[in-house]
């Protein structure tokens, strides 16, 4: 996996406070690689039930295929989609609760 743990955690912290931190996000957001960009959004399906944790990897190649806008747009686009990407990250065994500890 290309994007950190402590990157889906700032990701997810943002995302939970769109109304001060929206700015911030599209930024952090918009700097992330292409690849790092397609696991979020990766990890954003998984945490919303369109595809299982072992289907990781088909879910970056469909991101990668099927971007047509920002990621970013994408996501906020979206009802609870912090949500949605922690919930991805945690069936994926990724730790960001202590992330987020670190970054409060």
């Amino acid at each position: 996996m290309e994007i950190s743990t402590r990157a889906v955690a700032q990701v997810v912290l943002m995302g939970h406070e769109m109304e001060r931190a929206e700015g911030e996000l599209r930024g952090f957001v918009d700097r992330l690689g292409e690849d790092e960009q397609a696991e979020l959004v990766a990890l954003f399906w998984i945490g919303r039930g369109s595809f299982e944790p072992e289907d990781f990897d088909e879910a970056v190649a469909t991101a990668k295929a099927e971007a047509t806008v920002p990621t970013i747009d994408y996501l906020t686009g979206s009802p609870h989609f912090a949500d949605h990407i922690e919930a991805g990250a945690e069936a994926m065994g990724l730790d960001i609760a202590g992330e987020e500890e670190d970054l409060l």
